[in-house]
This record gives structure tokens, sequence and C-alpha cells, in this order.
């Protein structure tokens, strides 16, 4: 299966190599602006003349405007579940998203068996086409030609949460990962899976943390500084400025509050997973781990900044002191908008809960609110958010493993909705969006709530 995919990267290879200019056109998050990034510096270390745009969604204005500069594109972490509109162009495709068909110049794991949600993401499918647009040094080694970008191709699994599900990056993930460790790119550290071991505090990391949500001590300042107090652990160092005995006992303190509290296994258990260290980055910033990287990235396209996330890729440091700034607004508007969702309340019906933004949650955030909100309420249900946006009414929907493993196809599901009240969608199993006419939200969810339930029925 693998042969297959690498041999089908090499003919989509030679297809852009006899281009002179190529336009790349990529999504606004973290997987979108790194599999932007490495077709973009591929194109340019193979003497292609390319350009880059950034797009919500392929939808038919989008595609209109790309028809009109009339010069091959290269699509990046889209265009699968758009490929019928793309019939009257020069394309490649290099997606992970759930196709509505092949297509001889299309690469997508889902081609061939694989789950595009977990074992490949966008990122490591535009990394194969790259790694193919110079000849490679040896017959043996499929990944010589721009190894530099792998790290990357990491980078974006991870923002687009491809280790979340297993606390590990599998499938074909797994052979660039391990690719990357090979070649002294990536670090694999068995450690805390919260986010800011690099830069924050370690009060701070306690306190921020919501994957598991630990009672007492996510969102409660006073009860993370009198643990570490209890440990004897200075609170405002660092993850990384600790010992190993001080996390040994942190680690210990953690589980077993979560034991207390009658936590399913299962949550605990995230606790610790694998973390991905970048070798080539400064160690105690955002871009020396991968779960930090990647967040810094969805800080800029979702602002309308993606071309400050595209120069971060590419190492400049101008662009990195930008998007850190950026990202101390993005903390902001997550932050508004969770305490947004604890005041409007989460609505529950029979198989969906739901809420709905309004204009108060940027349509670009508010999945990841709502990722984050499922973290805290019924996990029994996937939930469903509503914003509203330049182009009618956002849905960003979420789920978990346990309710994939009862059936759920949260991609089918809303793309099936969407379209019955006029608007479209897709994406993957546990995560997917689409756009809706406004006014349509409660035919939208009494559709959807439908075909949740016929697949949670049939998945039994």
């Amino acid at each position: 299966m693998f042969e297959q995919i690498y041999d089908k990267a090499n003919k989509i290879a030679k297809e852009i190599l006899k281009q002179k200019e190529v336009l790349v056109v990529t999504h606004i998050d973290a997987d979108g602006i790194t599999s932007g990034a490495i077709a973009y510096e591929s194109l340019k270390r193979a003497e292609i003349d390319v350009e880059i745009e950034f797009v919500k969604q392929l939808g038919d204005d989008e595609v209109e405007k790309i028809k009109d500069r009339n010069k091959f594109t290269w699509f990046t972490d889209l265009g699968s579940g758009q490929i019928d509109k793309l019939k009257d162009l020069s394309f490649a495709i290099t997606d992970h998203h759930v196709p509505i068909s092949t297509h001889k110049m299309q690469l997508n794991p889902n081609d061939f068996g694989l789950d595009g949600t977990i074992e490949l993401s966008g990122a490591g499918t535009t990394f194969l086409v790259a790694s193919r647009l110079k000849k490679r040094r040896s017959i043996f080694d499929f990944f010589d030609t721009n190894l530099d970008l792998l790290k990357l191709a990491i980078v974006g699994a991870v923002g687009d949460l491809q280790d979340s599900v297993y606390c590990k990056l599998v499938g074909l993930n797994r052979k660039l990962l391990e690719k990357a460790v090979r070649n002294r790119i990536v670090e694999v550290v068995k450690d805390l899976r919260f986010f800011g071991k690099q830069t924050r505090p370690i009060v701070k990391m306690l306190e921020y943390n919501n994957d598991p949500v630990i009672p007492g001590i996510s969102g409660e300042e006073n009860n993370c500084l009198n643990l570490l107090k209890l440990l004897n652990i200075d609170p405002w160092k660092r993850w990384i400025e600790t010992s190993f005995e001080e996390k040994r006992k942190i680690i210990s303190e953690l589980v077993k509050i979560c034991i207390n509290y009658g936590m399913h296994p299962e949550k605990i258990y995230r606790l610790v997973g694998e973390c991905y260290i970048l070798l080539d980055e400064v160690e105690g910033t955002e871009k020396r781990d991968a779960m930090e990287f990647s967040t810094l990235l969805n800080a800029t396209a979702r602002y309308g900044q993606e071309e400050v996330g595209l120069r971060v890729c590419l190492g400049e440091d101008e662009a990195f002191r930008k998007a850190r700034n950026l990202l101390q607004n993005h903390r902001k508007v997550l932050s508004s908008g969770l305490k947004l969702v604890e005041e409007i309340g989460v609505e529950e019906l029979e198989n969906i809960q739901f809420f709905h933004a309004e204009d108060e949650i940027p349509d670009t955030v508010v999945g990841i609110v709502a990722g984050i909100v499922l973290n805290k309420i019924n996990q029994e249900k996937p939930i469903v958010a509503f914003a509203r946006s330049d182009k009618g009414v956002k849905v960003s929907a979420r789920a978990n493993k346990k309710l994939l493993d009862l059936g759920l196809n949260l991609a089918e599901a809303i793309k099936i909705a969407a379209e019955k009240v006029g608007g479209s969608g897709g994406g993957h199993k546990i995560a997917a969006g689409a756009t809706i006419p406004e006014g349509k939200e409660e035919a939208f969810l009494i559709i959807l709530n439908e075909i949740i339930a016929e697949q949670l029925k049939v998945g039994k």
C-alpha cells in the first residue's frame, strides 16, 4: 500500500516538474500553512516560479478566481472535496480530507485505504510529492530530497490533531516521523502532553490544560500553586527546566487526582504520550515543540496573517516575532470564546449538542473553541458550533474516538445535512465543517440529528 502511494507521489511530482510556473492554493489552519510552505519552498528549490494563496474554503467564487489566473494549480490540504469543480483546470491535489472521487493528479491517503484523520495529514501528503521534486540520490531512500521540510509535515500532522486519538502519530505519519528521527530532525519524547512545556510557567501550563480536564486543577490557579508548593517545586519555572524527579512527582499527583475523582481510565491515559521536539529550533521557544509550533501557526492565518505563518515556516525571524504577538491575541480570543459558551450554555438534542456564537466568536476559530468545550462536557454526543461568516453561517463539528468507534462519521453527516439546506461541507470523521445559509440552523440540526442517530444505530 505504501509503495503505491510513493509511486503515485512520484508520478505527480514528474508532472509538476514540467511546469514553468505554479500557483499553490492552501487552507488557513496549521496543516494548511505547513502544506503550503512545503509546496512553496520545494517549488522554489526546483526553480519553478511559484505564487501562493490561502483560502478559508474552496467555493465557487474561489474556483472562478483561480481559473482566471490560468496557471497550473497545486491544491494542498484541500481540493479533494471539490474536485468536480476543477475539471477546467490543470492541477495537482495533495489532500487528506474525504475525496468525492479519484483522479490521476490527486494524492490522498483515503484513496489507498488509509484514514486521513489520523494516518496522514495534508502536510504529510504534500511532503511525499515535494520529496520527489528533484531526483532521488538513492533508489533505496524515498525522502532524501527536501528532507529538512519533513519537520513541517510533523508540525502539520500535530496541528491537525492526528496524534490525539492514540497520543502518538500512526500510519504513514509514523513512517515520516521515523525518517525524521533517523535523520536527527525530530526527537520523540514520552512526556506530559500539555501545551506550553517550552514557554509557559508550570503553574500556567497546568491551569490552562483542558485535554483532559483535571478536576480542581484545570482553570484553578490557586489549586495549581498549592499542588506545586506541596511538592516543593517552583511554580514559575518552565516544564523544560524541571528535573526528571520533579516531573515524575507532578505526573504522579495528577494521576492520583484523576483516579480519586473517578475519571475514566481512557482520559487518564491521555495525560502522557509522545511529544515531538524539533531539534534545529531554539529550546524554550514555540518552534521547538510541534504542538506549540502548530498553535503559533493557527494564530496567524486565523486572523488574516497567513503570509506571516508561511514566513515562520521558512525561518524568518521578523515573522516569528509577529506570530508571537498574534498568538497572544489568539489566546485572548479563545479565552473570551470559552467564557461566552459558559454564559450561553450548550443545548442538547437526542444525538448532538450545540451552541451558536453569532458574531461573538470569529468563524475561523469557533471550531477550536468547540473542540475545547467538548473536553469539558458530555462526551456521549458530538458538538456542533455555529458562527456567522461573510458566506453565511459557519458550522464546525467535533467528536471523539469513542463516538467514532460507535459508527459516527461527521464528514459524511455534515456534508449531507449541509447540502439538504442549501450549503456545503465535509472534513473528517472526527472533525468536520460546513457553510449554510443564515436561518437554516434549526433545519440543519434536525437533519444532522437524524443522520447521526442512524450512524450510531448501524454502528452498534
